[in-house]
């Protein structure tokens, strides 16, 4: 039987950005492998969340390709019944043992279900956030120095920052941008 040791750590990556690879960075060092959900998969073109899980699993991919970690990337559609959240992501992903995870949801949920539930720091959280990131496209601001090298040039490929500019309604752009930390 094999005794590897697997984890479960889930993010909406909407974009995968350096805090993400910093927390999975330091899962490495716990796990053998790690199951990376993709949540709110069915979620695409809309201002929180721009880019499709395809997209998604294209920007983690090729952000880890250096790391020495076995990894799984599986988009979770959202189930909107917290009480079967937690079978609906088992029924979705390898089996795992430990969750990382610093939402208190989904920390909640894992622990409700027996689950061993780690949290990791946080990296530069004001700095290292989606919402950062997508308010930094909308206002033409740096982003790319936030992101991976490998998701600017997807964000670049699939025109991520035109995108996100088009599905923002006037109010939204200045709402977003009016957002800062």
């Amino acid at each position: 039987m094999d005794s590897k040791k697997r984890g479960f750590y889930i993010g909406r990556f909407q974009p995968f950005h350096l805090g993400h690879r910093k927390v999975i960075t330091e899962i490495a060092k716990q796990v053998d492998e790690l199951v990376i959900g993709i949540g709110s998969a069915q979620q695409s073109h809309t201002p929180e969340n721009p880019f499709t899980a395809g997209e998604r699993i294209m920007m983690i991919s090729r952000s880890l390709e250096d790391l020495d970690l076995y990894y799984y990337v599986i988009p979770i559609s959202d189930i909107y019944r917290n009480a079967i959240w937690v079978a609906h992501v088992r029924s979705m992903t390898p089996p795992f043992t430990d969750v990382y995870s610093n939402n208190p949801l989904v920390s909640r949920l894992f622990h409700e279900a027996g689950y061993e539930v780690q949290y990791s720091p946080m990296y530069n959280r004001q700095e290292y956030s989606g919402t950062e990131i997508r308010r930094r496209m909308l206002a033409g601001e740096d982003w790319e120095k936030l992101v991976p090298a490998e998701v600017v040039d997807v964000i670049h490929e699939i025109k991520g920052v035109e995108r996100l500019k088009a599905v923002a309604v006037k109010g939204d752009i200045e709402d977003v941008i009016a957002e800062r930390p």
